[in-house]
């Protein structure tokens, strides 16, 4: 980290809209005007919308994240946490991932640490629940979903070959409907090299606590990707939650029972929790409340946007819904992180006044259900049209392939595509990934020690 006496512009959070607003800053900002800083647990961003097709096998997982570093050659990264925020100080406190926590002043704040899987208190759901936020997930999920299919190639005990072919999806929104059309799509094909799994032995079931899936599309669009994954032998029970999971054994509302090994949780998000200890003024479910300037409401030097802010959506509230919010996806972190990245070197240069309000008008929504198939709501002006199948499709992967930051990543987003239609995809399970380590350590970790009794003494000796 570098001491400077230029003004700091903190960072908080390296995601979609922290990359982008630190991007646009860095891009407008004059020479030696400011030091940009950028701290994040991780020290790569990650396209979530493409986590399903990773978990797939459609795209490597490495090109669906975006290394800070590289793309941010001017500003400090820094690898950690921010853990506390003295807003009297201007201070922020840094747990770095190693070595003791410091102290960091700086003079603009910017927080975009995103969402956490949103959990409930349920039985078994820490022990056993996959989620599907991070490409560390989305690797394990395909890992392990192959995994499950060795299993059952292999075993001829018929309990443990029908728990490991049944998979639970919880969560009907985007995540979990692309999920579960991606990872039906990804075994159908593997079933093929397996002698004994035929797609008829597995089991997927999707669960949801509305009375409707994919609600980001419509109630006709959402029927239709309904219809359409329970015609790929999908089971879809709505109104209804999971109970418990202890040991795999996945307990419903609806008085449903499956033993299963897989149970991907993707049922919602919800704020970072770590904001709390920021001491920012926060909505009722958690976030960041802001103005339609991003601004935080009470501050004039704290911005925040994308899923950890409550954006005030100035058209839908035009239209008369005074409780409208920007959703939490791509379409508005994009954009919010143009808005946010201009009002943070007006007010640098010392036009805070000319603070200039975020106001989008909602362009459809796109979402895949595996190879060839996916739903689309494209809205111009006051029409909207809706597409479904493989037009749908290729919509939601032009439309995702373009948003995808950097045109390095483009490209071999691209290229992984392209290959996907003249290679087969691969179905090898790299499972010893998770622990590379454990079979090194069996082979040199030290011989047991002969037992006592095993070794004669030498009074036994004598005799």
């Amino acid at each position: 980290m570098s001491t400077t006496e230029r003004p700091r512009i903190l960072v908080v959070g390296g995601g979609y809209v922290g990359l982008y607003a630190a991007r646009r800053i860095l891009k407008k900002m004059r020479y030696g005007e400011a030091t940009v800083t950028v701290v994040d647990p991780r020290s790569y961003m990650t396209y979530q919308p493409f986590l399903p097709e990773a978990a797939a096998g459609s795209i490597s997982p490495r090109h669906v994240v975006v290394p800070l570093r590289r793309v941010l050659p001017k500003a400090e990264v820094l690898t950690g946490r921010v853990t506390t925020i003295d807003q009297d100080r201007k201070v922020a406190t840094v747990a770095p991932l190693v070595g003791e926590a410091y102290e960091l002043p700086f003079d603009y704040l910017i927080v975009t640490l995103g969402a956490v899987s949103r959990t409930f208190p349920i039985p078994g759901l820490a022990e056993n629940g996959i989620g599907m936020k991070g490409v560390e997930e989305a690797i394990g999920l395909r890992n392990h979903v192959l995994e499950q299919l060795d299993k059952a190639d292999s075993t001829t005990d018929e309990e443990i070959r029908r728990k490991a072919l049944t998979f639970v999806f919880i969560g009907g929104g985007f995540a979990g409907a692309e999920t579960i059309g991606e990872v039906e799509d990804m075994a159908r094909d593997a079933a093929k090299y397996y002698p004994n799994v035929k797609r008829e032995d597995m089991r997927f079931v999707l669960v949801d606590a509305a009375d409707k899936i994919l609600p980001e599309v419509g109630p006709k669009l959402g029927a239709y990707g309904k219809a359409h994954l329970e015609s790929r032998g999908i089971e879809i029970h709505l109104s209804t939650s999971m109970d418990s999971c202890i040991d795999g054994h996945v307990v419903l509302k609806n008085g449903l029972e499956v033993d299963s090994n897989t149970i991907v949780w993707t049922a919602g998000v919800k704020p970072n929790p770590a904001l709390a200890r920021f001491g920012l003024p926060l909505g009722p479910r958690g976030h960041v409340d802001t103005l339609p300037t991003l601004q935080v409401n009470g501050t004039d030097y704290i911005w925040a946007a994308g899923d950890n802010a409550q954006v005030p959506d100035l058209v839908g509230r035009a239209a008369g819904n005074e409780n409208a919010w920007c959703p939490p996806n791509a379409q508005h972190a994009l954009r919010q992180a143009k808005v946010l990245g201009d009002n943070v070197i007006s007010a640098m240069r010392g036009f805070g006044a000319a603070q200039t309000e975020y106001k989008h008008a909602n362009k459809g929504a796109v979402a895949g259900l595996g190879l060839h198939k996916g739903v689309a709501m494209i809205v111009m002006g006051k029409m909207k049209i809706k597409l479904k199948g493989r037009l749908a499709w290729y919509m939601h992967r032009g439309y995702h392939g373009l948003a995808m930051p950097t045109w390095n990543r483009k490209i071999r987003v691209f290229a992984d595509w392209t290959l996907g239609m003249f290679l087969k995809r691969e179905v090898v399970s790299l499972r010893a990934m998770e622990n590379p380590r454990e079979e090194f350590y069996e082979a040199a970790k030290p011989a047991p020690r002969p037992q006592a009794d095993s070794v004669p003494s030498e009074k036994a000796k004598a005799s």
